[in-house]
């Protein structure tokens, strides 16, 4: 399919492309703002399906609107009938078409104008109504609040919420581009005469600036979101997306003695810590055990010898371990158990636990092996 996308430098055009092309679609007609205007007429007598995508938000004038969201918009769909071409077109307009302000008219004025271009052509015409949409590539301060929030709090600039309590219906990049594929195949979604996202998500606007500053200060903590929440793991993904290219990184603390090092790598209320352990040469490390904590082991580099023995009993169990051969090896509870580096080097050691440690109620019990 030869498929014309206008718009295609925006936040919706960015994803949109990149995913098609994910799916093997080569025949691409990017038109933007900056593109030769003699192109339109090619790409309108050549294009299968059109995503109109092309709008603008923040204009220094406000008859602007109506200039470029409707003016183009008209023009958009004249050459397509000049040169006979009733292939579909999909439009992105918004929720605030219902709304009486300049924005909210010029995005109607385009939705009646596609409409009547359907019924005079025969054209099959698909009309999205956007609620906020969130995710990478989106521009601060004008796609959305959402990419405001998330680059301001990524570089400690400030932001500004008059109303916390207000309700936010949001969309994620992802299942916008799904279903503008979707529609592109004949599988659109449709509510009365519109289209929809039928992923989307409610939530204040207070929340949304918590959870935000909740992931800068993960990285202080060591801990990760609970992804079992899609709202949250896709709002993770845009926070990080925003990062200054100079904080990808960040330290660890590091417990350095004699014996080598321990280090806290990540911590989550609900599926317990991974640290990374490392023994020097010769080096136990453990001769302790648990009621209920629970770990598992995994050399990565290195080789050595785990040892367990049940408390209250004499026989040793002895699984030697190598990182050239990753084998996870878990740590029950009521076994005493110790882990000593057999090599001339260093032995490194992931560590997961089914808890974070706690200092008031440690669980942990020394007892030699």
């Amino acid at each position: 399919m030869k498929i014309l996308v206008t718009g295609a430098n925006g936040f919706i055009g960015k994803n949109l492309i990149a995913e098609l092309r994910n799916r093997n679609y080569t025949d691409i007609f990017e038109y933007s703002r900056d593109s030769n205007p003699s192109l339109l007429n090619n790409y309108c007598k050549e294009a299968d399906f059109v995503f109109h995508l092309a709008g603008i938000n923040r204009p220094k004038d406000q008859s602007e609107f109506m200039d470029e969201n409707f003016g183009f918009t008209t023009k958009l769909l004249e050459t397509l009938q000049k040169y006979q071409n009733t292939c579909p077109v999909m439009i992105s307009s918004s929720i605030q078409a219902e709304l009486d302000n300049p924005y909210g008219i010029s995005k109607k004025a385009c939705e009646d104008f596609l409409f009547e271009y359907g019924k005079k052509t025969g054209s099959k015409v698909l009309v999205y109504r956007f609620p906020n949409v969130f995710g990478k590539w989106s521009r601060p301060n004008y796609n959305s609040g959402v990419a405001t929030f998330c680059n301001n709090i990524a570089r400690d600039l400030p932001i500004n919420v008059n109303d916390p309590c207000v309700e936010m219906n949001l969309v994620y990049i992802d299942d916008v581009v799904e279903e503008l594929i979707n529609s592109l195949n004949g599988n659109e979604h449709y509510v009365g005469d519109f289209c929809e996202v039928p992923i989307f998500h409610n939530i204040t606007l207070g929340a949304i600036v918590e959870l935000i500053y909740s992931f800068k200060k993960s990285r202080e903590e060591r801990t990760v979101p609970d992804m079992s929440n899609s709202l949250e793991k896709k709002l993770y993904s845009t926070y990080l997306s925003f990062l200054p290219e100079d904080h990808f990184s960040y330290d660890l603390k590091m417990n350095v003695d004699e014996r080598g090092s321990f280090t806290e790598f990540i911590k989550t209320p609900d599926r317990g810590q991974v640290s990374v352990n490392i023994s020097r040469p010769g080096i136990t490390k453990g001769n302790h055990w648990h009621h209920t904590k629970n770990e598992k082991f995994l050399v990565v580099s290195g080789k050595g010898v785990i040892r367990f023995r049940k408390v209250n009993s004499e026989e040793v169990i002895e699984y030697y371990v190598s990182g050239d051969k990753m084998e996870v090896v878990d740590i029950p509870t009521g076994y005493t158990h110790n882990i000593e580096n057999l090599g001339e080097t260093d032995m490194v050691t992931i560590m997961w636990a089914n808890e974070y440690f706690d200092q008031q109620k440690p669980d942990t019990y020394y007892l030699e092996v």
